[in-house]
C-alpha cells in the first residue's frame, strides 16, 4: 500500500495466474508485450511462489523476469515454503541455481507465524 501511495507502478498476480498468462501469451503471440508489463513495474508481488512444482518452460519465464528485475526494481515472493525447499519446486537444477540466487542473496526475509489471517478474520460458518 505504502509503495502505491508513493506512486509506484504495483502489480500483485498469483504465480499460477502469472505462468497461464504467460503460456496465453506465447500462443497467441503477445508474449513480449506481456513480459515487458512484469519487467516494467516497480514492485511485483508474486503470491503462492511456488505451490505447484514448475515446467521448465515456467522456470524459463521466471528466470527472465527476476534476471531483469534484479537490483533494478523489487519483488515480492509470498511462500508457504522455506527457501531451501525451493531448489525442488524450481525442477531442472541450473534453472533453479539461477533464479535463487537472484533472490536470496539480495533480499530480506520476513516469516509470518501463528494462525492464518483468513482463520482469525473469516466468517464463521
Amino acid at each position: 500500500m505504502a509503495a502505491s501511495r508513493n506512486f509506484y507502478t504495483v502489480k500483485y498476480v498469483r504465480l499460477p495466474d502469472l505462468l497461464s498468462e504467460l503460456a496465453v501469451a506465447r500462443g497467441d503471440g503477445s508474449y513480449r508485450k506481456v513480459m515487458k508489463q512484469y519487467k516494467q513495474v516497480k514492485l511485483l508481488i508474486l503470491d503462492e511462489w511456488l505451490l505447484f512444482p514448475l515446467k521448465e518452460s515456467e522456470a524459463r519465464d521466471l528466470l527472465e523476469i527476476v534476471e531483469v528485475r534484479h537490483k533494478r526494481a523489487s519483488t515480492i515472493f509470498c511462500s508457504q515454503f522455506d527457501v531451501a525447499g525451493w531448489h525442488l519446486k524450481i525442477g531442472e537444477p541450473t534453472l533453479a541455481d539461477a533464479i535463487c540466487d537472484r533472490i536470496v542473496h539480495d533480499s530480506y526475509t520476513i516469516m509470518i507465524e501463528g494462525d492464518s489471517m483468513r482463520k482469525k478474520k473469516g466468517i464463521n460458518r
